[in-house]
């Protein structure tokens, strides 16, 4: 399985975020080739530390990271990173991490 992690500091407008997020990016996400689960979680969100400005987290599942790397690639794929630019344009406003996983 491999997966991505795309984790979303506090935005300005919450309820603007919430109503792109949820009501245009996760449909286009939705439709990347090979994506097989789409996971949310959102605040509050604490780590060891205490709490964070992590508003949410959205996990996308992949068979392995070329089923992945061919979605993304994909005009679907390159849809849903357009869409990511509009609602959260500051690069510093989030983070991203890809991994490919196995279980033990």
């Amino acid at each position: 399985m491999a997966g991505m992690v795309v984790i979303y500091k506090q935005p300005a407008d919450v309820n603007a975020f919430d109503k792109h997020y949820f009501g245009t990016h996760i449909p286009l996400a939705k439709k990347i080739p090979g994506l097989r689960k789409y996971e949310v979680s959102r605040g509050p969100i604490t780590t060891v530390a205490g709490p964070s400005d992590i508003y949410l987290i959205g996990v996308l599942h992949f068979d392995d990271l070329d089923a992945m790397k061919k979605g993304m690639a994909s005009p679907e794929g390159k849809a849903a990173g357009a869409d990511r630019r509009l609602y959260a344009p500051d690069e510093s406003g989030i983070q991203m991490f890809l991994f490919d996983s196995r279980e033990v």
